[in-house]
């Protein structure tokens, strides 16, 4: 891989998971407001089925693709991730959250070795660790002991899941297939709980972050997949850490909440590993051609 397809895969997977972050600042708005977790999962994926059902160009041989344990466990990992995600920023800051979600770049780095056979360089996993500890950094005390944090620590795991089988399965289905499926999948398992839940008077302001939050959520898991198609989970997981970069930002402008010296510094290091993995890949791919 060349450094400009390097850099152009960083901005599709920043681009890709800035959206999704943008989709659960939207619903932790829309929980302030007296939405239920559950409902704005619910909209988020029903929304979505909608949305995207008429572009997806889904035809009716490729239902098959539900009859493949691993799509119906990577729509369930997203499913419960987004459902975990919400309930953790009832209790936490955006940027705290984000940093217990950053258990899932590592989950997909340890399973795309053990069960795909991906051997990653060692240099690329110190990077990774790097990174790692930059999150550490940021969200300091308190990481994963609280309810919130527990919440958060469990949408990880789901998510990390979620990106090792979007690799596994994005060279047999198309990008916009694989968003239909967790899209359905989803819709059909949290439909129960959903009409179940309370719905408060809707302003059009609600109505446009419910909106927000799916067609986002929607637009980045999309550019994810699509991503997945052209590189290695492990090369992808260091860019996937830029999350937390765009959730910091979001917690400044909408929440008013402000990181300290060691949220900065973890920031760094989160950047610093991103771009010296992408390097390093660089470097590594040149050396092949050149032997």
């Amino acid at each position: 891989m060349t450094l400009s397809a390097l850099i152009r895969l960083a901005f599709v997977v920043f681009v890709a998971v800035s959206l999704v972050v943008i989709g659960d600042v939207a619903g932790k708005l829309l929980s302030a407001r007296g939405v239920e977790p559950i409902m704005v999962a619910w909209t988020r994926l029903v929304i979505g089925v909608v949305v995207v059902l008429p572009f997806s160009g889904l035809k009716l041989s490729e239902l098959n693709s539900l009859r493949d344990w691993r799509v119906l466990l990577r729509a369930a990992c997203i499913t419960n991730a987004i459902f975990c995600i919400q309930m953790a920023l009832l209790h936490e800051p955006v940027a705290n959250v984000f940093g217990a979600l950053f258990i899932a770049p590592l989950i997909s780095f340890i399973l795309s070795m053990v069960f795909l056979g991906e051997q990653p360089s060692r240099m690329r996993a110190v990077l990774l660790g790097l990174g790692f500890v930059g999150v550490l950094l940021v969200v300091k005390p308190g990481f994963g002991a609280s309810f919130g944090m527990v919440y958060g620590v469990i949408a990880g795991i789901s998510y990390g899941c979620y990106l090792m089988l979007t690799r596994v399965t994005s060279p047999l289905y198309r990008p916009r297939l694989l968003l239909m499926t967790q899209l359905i999948v989803g819709s059909i398992a949290v439909t129960p709980l959903g009409m179940q839940a309370a719905l408060p008077d809707m302003t059009p302001y609600m109505v446009l972050l419910i909106l927000i939050s799916a067609l986002a959520s929607a637009g980045g898991n999309l550019l994810l997949a699509v991503a997945n198609r052209n590189a290695e989970a492990s090369l992808i997981a260091p860019l996937v850490y830029t999350q937390l970069i765009t959730a910091t930002v979001l917690g400044v402008v909408v929440f008013d909440d402000w990181p300290d010296l060691y949220s900065f510094a973890g920031l760094s290091l989160i950047a610093l590993s991103g771009l010296a993995s992408l390097r390093n890949h660089h470097k590594t791919q040149a050396q092949r051609d050149t032997a």
